[in-house]
């Protein structure tokens, strides 16, 4: 599972680029109870998702071509990483770059078409709070080639991973080097043509917490979310949805089995 004990690889920060940052704070806000606290004009509009006090994601005005959430991995040194993602056939899309005292963090896209970033800590380590109810508690990709994203992935970031036989198809589970099978952050799935003729790319999706799934759901579609995957259940795992705010950014909620 996520902790803030945060390790080389493991997610340490998420952040939502958005067309309309208030409108997606109100959003967010009816959904998990976040607040918003702009960083003010020097931050370009940039600020802080916050649950009773603690930083649990953020939200900017859009710099991509869709709403997207991004998720950022811990780099002990984002410039080392950026080389190690240009040698495995990525692309660095922005950075590496200082963002004032706080960090170094760089975006890039895997060879699949996947964004991501990282981010090298400064004066803030990541996330206050991670894996309890409204904060995050899982990643996944979805790519049309595991074997090939797992190989990318672990060139870049040296991540451990494990196939876990699904049905029809496999799920690779994610862990930082050395982290063991406690230190799961993580998971790839496979995009099959059913899925790809319904439009999903390859992308990284942020999952939830929340303590009930069904009125998360309830309240994300009253509030003009809208629902890709219902409330399922995952035996031994928890019940989970996939859902796109307002503008269309996509994300994951779940209420896990240990939490519920």
């Amino acid at each position: 599972m996520l902790t803030t004990n945060y390790v080389p690889g493991a997610p340490i920060w998420a952040d939502l680029g958005a067309p309309d940052v208030d409108a997606a704070a109100a959003f967010y806000r009816a959904v998990f109870g976040w607040e918003f606290q702009s960083g003010g004009p020097d931050a370009g509009g940039y600020g802080m998702f916050t649950l009773d006090g603690e930083t649990v994601a953020a939200a900017g005005p859009l710099m991509e071509a869709q709403p997207a959430w991004t998720i950022y991995f811990d780099a002990p040194d984002a410039d080392a990483t950026a080389d190690a993602v240009k040698r495995a056939g990525g692309v660095v899309r922005a950075g590496p770059t200082d963002v004032f005292t706080a960090g170094r963090m760089a975006q890039f896209t895997d060879p699949a078409g996947a964004m991501f970033a990282v981010w090298q800590p400064g004066e803030v380590k990541g996330l206050d709070a991670i894996s309890v109810p409204g904060t995050l508690s899982w990643t996944e990709l979805y790519t049309p080639d595991p074997a090939a994203a797992t190989s990318f992935y672990a060139a870049v970031f040296g991540w451990a991973t494990q196939d876990m036989p699904m049905g029809d198809f496999t799920y690779t589970v994610i862990s930082p080097a050395g982290g063991g099978e406690d230190g799961s952050q993580g998971g790839i799935m496979p995009i099959s043509p059913e899925m790809a003729g319904a439009g999903l790319t390859p992308r990284w999706l942020p999952y939830f917490e929340v303590a009930d799934c069904d009125a998360v759901v309830a309240a994300a579609a009253e509030q003009g979310g809208s629902v890709t995957v219902p409330a399922t259940d995952i035996p031994g795992v928890g019940r989970f949805a996939t859902l796109a705010d307002p503008a269309g950014a996509a994300f994951a909620v779940i209420t896990s089995v240990a939490a519920s």
